[in-house]
């Protein structure tokens, strides 16, 4: 196995945000607490330790507890369940959707990067304790973001009418998934392994949300991953104040669109907040909470609520009410004694416009780490690009740009367009010089005419390119069949594809060659040949 790491500002996927996050830039530092790094991690964890009371403790272990009633659990799972009672023990957090058979590659590179900083800390910090989270997001409705995976370039997809939590969802149906996946397997032990899984995951368990803890309990209880489910009326007992506050004061709203104006002058805004940042949850429907004419209303419901009959609802049935995106962060915080989120670029960017709101309610705002990002490449596709002489950078580089790079560079034809460009632009400036002794009208001739010129050259050069391609016609070929096995659709593979791909050719082997190479801290993006 053979790893190569390039910068995350080197591959050309990463959004401005995430690079000035990573980069420590000026512009940023205001969005966030403390950085990623171990001094960082020294602060974060006086901070949690001083706010995390033993009371909050107790109430998340018996919800674990009650949450892995009827799971076959690891003994490095219990431990570390039981380890949350200790002051000196704190949790690394991921969070992800409840994806069909953990939906694209990336799910894995969350979970595992979790595991590995958690490793990672207890080293640096052994007079503590640290424990690996998934926090499932059991209360999400978008099953239309969740309900495929792709495996082999061909999309395996469950068809149910949608509505309400997708946790609570019957796994009803999945059969008919099952038989197709099962078609796609082949014969082989790995396959069945995958057949296995996937029966006892979704046909095994009555709720997506059981399914979905069996299977990452399944891949990763080895390593102690602990496995959260939110909505859980013990966990939202805790948030009942924020639920409160969030009713009478909609201090999210007032405290992030105020971040907002400031966030937006260098970076995209990722979520906006609504004036009450809750859900109700009925049995089949998780609709917003609105504040209109002096009563709270259920969004396309008759369900309304005076204050104080929703304050008295928020008492008795907490588990009713759902935090959205804005404060969901806030929740996980709450009840977890976190020390930092594991995320994606697009969760990263959500989290940064968050740090105002914590501050305003008094609760530490996590360390933010971006997970890692892998493409796996065979040892036959490594020996394709040295034989093409494509480098492990220029793998990153869109089709376009990588055949133009590389069909100048095999072609016999020295002229260099940059060269005769900057050669035209001088005479033009020259010519601009004289232009500007006579009248305006002469001025703009010369630029009308630069202009086309350079328009001119461009189209040579472009032409020039077709003419080398088709004559090059059997490298291209090569170039484009190896750039499409590793980046599908021109994607990232890790947003594309499933883990069974590569569980069918490396088994068993595959989760632990994840493991040993990711290093969360290192923040750079891993190429492993496999």
């Amino acid at each position: 196995m053979k790893v190569t790491q390039v910068p995350f500002q080197e591959t050309g996927f990463f959004s401005k945000i995430i690079q000035d996050y990573s980069s420590e830039k000026d512009t940023i530092k205001s969005f966030y607490n403390n950085f990623s790094d171990i001094n960082g991690f020294k602060n974060q964890l006086e901070e949690k330790r001083a706010s995390f009371s033993l009371e909050t403790r107790k109430v998340l272990v018996a919800a674990l507890h009650n949450q892995y009633n009827k799971v076959a659990t690891t003994e490095e799972t219990n431990q570390n369940i039981n380890a949350l009672l200790a002051s000196n023990t704190f949790t690394v957090t991921t969070g992800h959707q409840l994806n069909l058979f953990t939906g694209p590659l990336y799910f894995l590179y969350k979970i595992i990067s979790t595991i590995n900083l958690a490793e990672e800390l207890s080293l640096k910090f052994p007079k503590d304790n640290f424990v690996p989270v998934y926090w499932m997001a059991t209360e999400d409705h978008d099953f239309d973001e969740i309900n495929f995976f792709n495996f082999k370039n061909q999309k395996v997809q469950w068809k149910r009418n949608d509505g309400g939590a997708v946790g609570h969802f019957s796994t009803e149906g999945l059969e008919e998934v099952f038989t197709q996946f099962s078609n796609l397997l082949g014969t082989t032990k790995n396959a069945d392994f995958l057949r296995d899984l996937f029966t006892k995951g979704y046909l095994e368990h009555t709720t997506l949300a059981a399914a979905t803890r069996y299977i990452a309990n399944q891949l990763f209880a080895k390593y102690g991953l602990v496995i959260v489910d939110g909505n859980d009326q013990q966990l939202k007992q805790q948030f009942v104040p924020f639920i409160k506050q969030e009713l009478e004061e909609q201090v999210s709203f007032k405290t992030v669109s105020k971040t907002i104006s400031e966030f937006e002058k260098n970076y995209k805004v990722q979520v906006n907040p609504r004036e009450i940042n809750l859900f109700y949850l009925g049995g089949t429907s998780r609709e917003r909470i609105l504040f209109e004419e002096g009563l709270y209303k259920v969004n396309n419901t008759d369900i309304t609520f005076s204050k104080e009959e929703i304050l008295q609802k928020v008492k008795e049935s907490p588990q009713l009410f759902s935090p959205n995106v804005i404060m969901r962060p806030l929740f996980q915080e709450v009840v977890l004694p976190n020390l930092a989120y594991i995320g994606g670029g697009g969760e990263l960017a959500y989290w940064l416009e968050l740090k105002a709101y914590f501050n305003e309610v008094n609760i530490p705002f996590p360390i933010l780490l971006l997970r890692n990002s892998v493409q796996i490449i065979s040892v036959k596709q490594q020996q394709k690009a040295n034989k093409l002489a494509i480098s492990s950078e220029e793998l990153f580089l869109n089709l376009h740009d990588l055949l133009k790079k590389k069909v100048n560079e095999n072609s016999n034809i020295e002229f260099n367009f940059l060269d005769a460009k900057t050669l035209l632009e001088q005479q033009f400036y020259m010519l601009r010089r004289v232009a500007n002794q006579t009248d305006e009208s002469f001025v703009g001739a010369v630029d009308a005419q630069e202009k086309k010129q350079l328009n001119g050259l461009d189209n040579l050069e472009k032409r020039l390119l077709r003419a080398e391609k088709r004559k090059q016609k059997e490298l291209i070929d090569r170039i484009t069949k190896l750039k499409l096995q590793l980046f599908p659709n021109e994607s990232l593979e890790e947003r594309q594809r499933n883990f069974s791909e590569y569980y069918l050719e490396y088994g068993d082997a595959f989760v632990p060659a994840l493991k040993a190479t990711l290093k969360p801290l290192d923040l750079k993006f891993t190429i492993i040949e496999l």
